[in-house]
């Protein structure tokens, strides 16, 4: 299949030799976004990527990454009109609030939250937990990745190469891309489909497993001068197959 620009990112990933190529790539589009966001090109200083981040602001988890990338006056740029937007809000919401009423059965039975009124403060600040800009660009790239990856599969049999090379995939995007799979392939193509992928899965989960197992079996004094072989790193290659990510990944910082 000849390469193009939307081709390429997906082809690297899976040139890359990772545990999970779809790790490779949800890494690759997460620091590629926190460069846009704070990264030397002072995106945040753009007016209308900051009437984004001002509205959407960010997740604990991609806070914590934003703070470890290392850029503070960007950081404190990014924060400092947020913090007018949700001050905005926040004066509105107090404005509007008014306590729901609880009847002496309701407080007998404990009646809060789904079962009773909802507290107007409480659903915002839910709302706030679940808006995140990055999230929200990261989840849009991702699928395009997802979407590259089935019709590379469907156009010709470079991506069954692909897959039949690599490593497998972590549990996490191994269930994604077999849920994936009812939708995206017809009868026919899920029929060869499903087996090379279980066939690849099945021996990359042996092989970490055995990997892992011969790491625990080097701490014995018995094998103390045998090789290592190719456990020295089973433990992040372990956790990743099994939920995905990099858990030895230094935090991603600013160049």
């Amino acid at each position: 299949m000849e390469e193009k620009l939307y081709t390429i990112p997906l082809t690297e990933s899976f040139e890359a030799d990772d545990e999970c190529p779809l790790c490779n790539a949800e890494k690759k589009i997460e620091n590629d976004l926190l460069d846009f966001v704070l990264g030397s090109g002072s995106t945040y200083m753009e007016s209308d990527v900051r009437a984004m981040t001002d509205k959407e602001g960010f997740c604990r988890n991609h806070f914590k990454k934003m703070f470890d990338y290392g850029n503070t006056l960007g950081n404190g740029w990014i924060l400092k009109t947020h913090y007018e937007q949700i001050n905005y809000e926040l004066k509105n919401q107090i404005k509007m609030f008014a306590p729901s009423k609880t009847s002496f059965i309701d407080r007998l039975k404990k009646k809060t939250g789904e079962e009773g009124r909802k507290n107007s403060i409480a659903e915002w600040t839910k709302m706030r937990d679940r808006s995140c800009y990055i999230c929200r660009r990261f989840n849009n790239t991702y699928k395009r990745y997802l979407d590259t990856f089935f019709f590379m599969y469907k156009k010709d049999n470079t991506m069954y190469k692909m897959i039949e090379k690599s490593k497998g995939f972590c549990l996490h995007h191994f269930g994604e891309i077999c849920d994936l799979a009812d939708t995206e392939l017809n009868s026919k193509q899920k029929e060869e489909f499903y087996p090379l992928v279980f066939g690849v899965m099945e021996r990359a989960m042996k092989r970490v497993g055995d990997d892992v197992s011969w790491l625990v079996e080097k701490f014995d004094y018995k094998n103390q001068d045998a090789d290592w072989k190719n456990s020295k790193d089973a433990v992040q290659r372990g956790m990743q197959k099994l939920r995905g990510g990099y858990p030895a990944d230094a935090p991603y910082k600013k160049s």
